[in-house]
């Protein structure tokens, strides 16, 4: 089954910057693409693992010329330092809810089972209502609320996309803070 909100997702673009961490950026980058015409659906920002520098993805509802477009654009602002259309690139995203459900003796058990067949996480609960973490791509989240419709939902806060590429070199993992390559030498 398709919703319109999955639907809309198949075009929506998704855009990674990595910005200097400046006050002002993100209010120069996101009227830049305003001013262009498009909506941005989502909109994520947090720290990089370098100091002074942050990963913005955003996702706007363009064709694939348009966002070229868009990231030329981008591209042109002094505190942009990279920018990546990571629509078509094999990439890893994930995106956050968190949801107040009312619930009473005769639903709370139906709702905490079908919370932990959608694979969510209760975050905290009394007497009257669940609150509930569903994280995951887009559609996995999009599919779950409408699950947890058939409950109360009180209320919900959601996250805009994270995204990052997926490594283009497919050779083995290595485990946090090691070094590629032969041993000491």
């Amino acid at each position: 089954m398709t919703t319109p909100e999955i639907a809309r997702a198949q075009r929506l673009r998704v855009l990674t910057a990595v910005v200097e961490d400046h006050p002002g950026v993100l209010s120069r980058v996101s009227g830049m693409i305003r001013r262009r015409g498009f909506n941005i659906h989502g909109l994520s920002v947090g720290p990089t693992g370098v100091p002074g520098r942050s990963r913005m993805t955003l996702t706007v509802d363009a064709g694939h010329a348009e966002v070229d477009q868009v990231e030329k654009q981008l591209d042109r602002l002094i505190e942009v330092l990279e920018i990546e259309d990571l629509t078509e690139t094999p990439r890893i995203n994930r995106e956050l809810a968190l949801v107040k459900l009312a619930v009473d003796e005769g639903s709370r058990s139906r709702a905490l089972t079908e919370i932990d067949r959608l694979g969510g996480r209760v975050l905290d609960e009394d007497r009257e209502q669940l609150i509930v973490e569903l994280s995951g791509e887009f559609e996995r989240v999009e599919i779950a609320l409408e699950a947890l419709r058939s409950f109360r939902i009180v209320d919900l806060a959601r996250s805009g996309p994270v995204a990052i590429s997926k490594s283009r070199d497919r050779g083995p993992a290595r485990a946090p803070g090691t070094q590629a390559g032969g041993g000491a030498g």
